[in-house]
């Protein structure tokens, strides 16, 4: 899988604190839930991007070395998905889903994070279906299953369970609180 950004930086040849400066600035201009690619040569820039993101409540998703370029992405956070409050009554732990997992439980994973961030790190075997795309994708899964449904922090997640919920589906499981705090076995699809 490659990896798409909504944009594309250009900090190379620039050193610390340049690449966060001028990410601040890009992404300031972009979407909650867009994902900018930061590409510089300064080798510091992936611990201070990863630093930044994380003390903004923006997510740093990876990073890809293309030569002597490196490739950060970033997504931009919103507001709600900061706010850890679940509305959807039927809830999971990560632990829980873990231990079905373990138990060799046939269970539906979805996993409704941005393609990006899917293909940094995500559950074996999760279905990837973005929010953003749940209503023209919903009918590829079976209403009938328990579907647990993931995200970062547990916020998007809520809502896709919610959005389930009102198509008929039966059994959706909001898996809180979300990939930020998954230790269970991932995979990757990225492609180097």
């Amino acid at each position: 899988m490659s990896i798409s950004a909504d944009k594309v930086l250009d900090a190379k040849g620039l050193a610390c604190p340049m690449p966060i400066v001028k990410t601040k600035k890009s992404m300031n201009e972009m979407e909650p839930g867009q994902v900018i690619e930061v590409q510089a040569t300064d080798k510091g820039s992936t611990t201070d991007l990863k630093a930044w993101a994380q003390s903004t409540g923006n997510q740093y998703l990876g990073t890809i070395t293309d030569g002597d370029v490196l490739k950060h992405y970033v997504r931009k956070a919103s507001e709600d998905e900061l706010n850890n409050e679940s509305a959807h009554p039927h809830t999971a732990t990560l632990e829980e889903v873990l231990a079905k997992m373990e138990g060799e439980e046939k269970i539906t994973v979805l996993d409704v994070r941005e393609s990006a961030e899917y293909a940094f790190g995500h559950i074996p075997n999760a279905k990837s279906i973005p929010l953003g795309e749940l209503e023209q994708r919903f009918n590829e899964l079976d209403p009938e299953e328990e579907v647990y449904i993931i995200c970062r922090s547990g916020s998007r997640s809520d809502m896709a369970a919610k959005k389930l919920a009102e198509k008929g589906f039966k059994k959706t499981i909001n898996v809180v609180s979300g990939m930020k705090d998954w230790t269970g076995p991932t995979e990757t699809s990225v492609e180097k």
